[in-house]
């Protein structure tokens, strides 16, 4: 099933995840080097906190774009179904 994201939150979105692998790449860097590994934790938090972010915002959007707005309601409910089917396993 295709989502079509509008183009400024698609770019926003491409964004973020360009500044998330710049944070892994980084970490992957510090790894390399032996930094101390509190300061690698660190970065990681940080990583991991942007990814959250992140998906966040996609069930954000989803809500309100896919389901919100779906032609039908028996479409809505389907879409539903399958939304809480993801998001089950994103907050475990």
């Amino acid at each position: 099933m295709k989502h079509v994201h509008d183009p400024k939150e698609r770019t926003a979105l491409v964004v973020r995840l360009r500044k998330i692998r710049g944070q892994l790449q980084a970490i992957e860097k510090m790894v390399e080097a032996d930094t101390d590994c509190a300061e690698v934790l660190v970065q990681v938090m940080a990583a991991r906190r942007a990814l959250k972010s992140f998906g966040d915002q996609l069930v954000q959007s989803h809500l309100h774009n896919c389901i919100e707005h779906a032609e039908t309601q028996a479409e809505s409910r389907r879409k539903l179904r399958a939304f809480l089917t993801v998001l089950e396993r994103y907050v475990a």
